[in-house]
């Protein structure tokens, strides 16, 4: 891509510096945003980072440039054909970055009880306060754009990850629109509900998108108006009960959107397919199940996912026991 290019005519270009008040390291911090290397509206280039986003279901591009890894100061440039929309995205750029004033309070209360409180010393194992230390600008997203992200998610419940990175790349391609703006080539932006909708079931069969995914899909794309509104509106605890109110949407649909829209530092993904595993071999040193797993992760309630994030990050090699989830090939059938 040509850096010096200009935005089409009818295409509106914003521009913001932002100079954090704590340690950001962005690339880190948007990683949970990406669905593979692959991913249409996730894009890591010479020049930055580049996202395709819907913002008030308006199509944005975000470019995000730094000089160094713990960024000091990051620039964003915001396209859309809507100005208004690429001015009110980049307004929230703190909190899309997790550099807000309200989530700086809540690590800084983190790290101090990670520091003095010796009761966190004892249960959590050496590494956790060593991950920390050596990435202070790890930070959580906080996109908004709920319903896009449950559309992700959604694709991922019960599959392999390759089906999920296949899914996504299909739905962009198959329902999303190209990214505004002068952004790298086959940047696109996830679909609205409408978009969704018109989806024919034919298709969806096509994209290696399961029966039940695609009814849960459809599910969120008529509720869609309601569901960006609460996510305004609502408490982050109040909306994961309410997001499970939707047919097909359960507690780890709802906890996994939410740590990317909302950047919920204390909602765990509770049905993962490993997670409770994982967490009761790095706190016990043996497995558990889902039960077990939020028993061990209480002493630390407000600030679950932060933990369960940096108990991720050691470098510990799990058990591997049972058998391996393997993709189903329906199409065929």
């Amino acid at each position: 891509m040509n850096r010096n290019n200009h935005p089409p005519a009818n295409i509106a270009r914003t521009h913001r510096t932002l100079v954090p008040a704590a340690p950001l390291d962005v690339a880190r911090t948007l990683r949970p945003l990406q669905r593979g290397t692959g991913d249409p509206a996730f894009r890591l280039t010479e020049q930055g980072l580049w996202m395709g986003l819907r913002h008030g279901g308006v199509p944005v591009s975000v470019h995000l440039r730094s000089r160094t890894r713990l960024d000091a100061e990051v620039e964003l440039e915001a396209y859309s054909p809507d100005p208004s929309t690429a001015e009110a995205l980049l307004d929230r750029a703190e909190i899309l970055l997790g550099v807000d004033a309200q989530a700086l309070a809540a690590w800084a209360e983190f790290d101090k009880r990670l520091q003095r409180e010796k009761h966190w010393r004892m249960l959590l194992p050496e590494w956790v306060p060593e991950a920390r230390r050596r990435r202070p600008g790890l930070r959580f997203p906080a996109t908004g754009a709920l319903v896009s992200q449950l559309f992700a998610v959604v694709l991922e419940q019960k599959v392999t990850h390759d089906q999920a990175r296949a899914g996504w790349r299909w739905l962009l391609r198959a329902a999303g629109e190209p990214a505004p703006g002068p952004v790298p080539e086959g940047l696109r932006v996830p679909p609205d509900p409408e978009q969704v909708r018109l989806i024919p079931s034919w298709r969806w069969h096509q994209g290696w998108v399961q029966p039940a995914m695609s009814r849960t899909m459809l599910q969120v794309a008529q509720r869609a108006s309601a569901l960006e509104r609460l996510a305004v509106t609502e408490p982050v605890d109040r909306l994961a009960l309410t997001i499970t109110a939707v047919p097909g949407i359960g507690p780890w649909t709802a906890a996994e959107t939410l740590q990317r829209t909302h950047g919920a530092a204390d909602v765990v993904s509770v049905g993962d397919y490993h997670l409770a595993h994982q967490v009761g071999e790095a706190l016990t040193g043996r497995r558990t199940d889902d039960t077990g797993m939020l028993e061990l992760l209480e002493p630390f309630r407000g600030h679950r996912h932060r933990v369960v994030r940096l108990l991720l990050s050691g470098g510990m090699r799990f058990q591997r026991f049972g058998p391996r989830l393997a993709p189903t090939d329906f199409r065929d059938r």
